[in-house]
């Protein structure tokens, strides 16, 4: 059969990798915090008919190849922050630089996110910081947050730290807890799990204190982050796709018709 049906075939499932990808960040659009992915693409094997070679007195500049096609490798997602956001919501928290927040999940596994639309969950303990899936905000030591008291006598100060003030003398006094901002080596490596948060693996290294780093970040008291995807950018990469993917499909269909012509050579 033609190698350029197979060819073909595999441009269009990337194709269709690359509008689902385009597709999912146009859906998220409006989502706190997140970030756009973009797919990458590697050529597969290659047929050498001919090689390049230099011997005496004879020599071939160049090689005679063809190759099968194309294959999704890997989605690379931007960390590039977005635009933030006033809400006048004091538990809303945006973040300007690398870092994450980091939350516990119901099993005791950390997560890490983007997203600081924070709520109060009422527990046995006190009110207790969380995200809108009552997943507990950890500070720096990887424990929780209470806020006992009246909430609006609370600050969040751009260290992240977390200070009361005293309702008599208006002095804010510090609580000893600062809200857990980390960095990782490698973000990219970062897997995504839904509900706007990432896991943490061997690829991106330990999570490391914000405050250890050397470009520290700056935690934004009532702002939340928006969505870093750009939708004509967007629009422009599905066109673009949409347009390959038809090109691939033109491609079967001459493929086809060839055949078609060879069948009948005996007719």
């Amino acid at each position: 059969m033609m190698r350029s049906l197979w060819t073909a075939a595999s441009g269009m499932k990337a194709m269709q990798f690359n509008v689902d990808t385009i597709a999912n960040n146009l859906a998220n659009v409006s989502t706190t915090g997140f970030k756009k992915e973009k797919a990458e693409f590697e050529d597969l094997l290659y047929v050498s008919m001919q090689k390049a070679y230099s011997a005496e007195n004879t020599a071939r500049p160049v090689n005679l190849q063809v190759g099968h096609g194309v294959v999704a490798r890997a989605t690379a997602r931007d960390f590039s922050g977005g635009n933030l956001e006033q809400t006048g919501n004091k538990l809303d928290m945006a973040i300007e630089g690398k870092a994450f927040f980091a939350v516990r999940g119901p099993g005791g596994e950390i997560f890490y996110t983007r997203d600081g639309s924070f709520k109060i969950s009422m527990t046995d303990e006190g009110k207790m910081l969380a995200n809108s899936k009552g997943y507990p905000v950890l500070d720096q030591d990887g424990l929780e947050i209470y806020l006992d008291g009246d909430i609006a006598n609370y600050e969040f100060q751009p260290s992240g730290e977390i200070t009361v003030r005293d309702p008599d003398t208006g002095v804010s006094l510090p609580t000893g807890q600062f809200i857990g901002l980390f960095q990782f080596e490698n973000p990219q490596g970062l897997e995504a799990v839904g509900g706007n948060m990432f896991r943490s693996n061997t690829a991106t290294g330990e999570a490391v204190l914000d405050s250890e780093t050397e470009s520290p970040s700056t935690l934004r008291n009532y702002f939340l982050e928006a969505s870093n995807v750009q939708v004509v950018e967007e629009m422009v990469k599905l066109i673009t796709a949409q347009r390959a993917y038809e090109l691939n499909s033109k491609a079967i269909t001459t493929s086809d018709e060839m055949l078609q012509t060879a069948n009948n050579i005996r007719r």
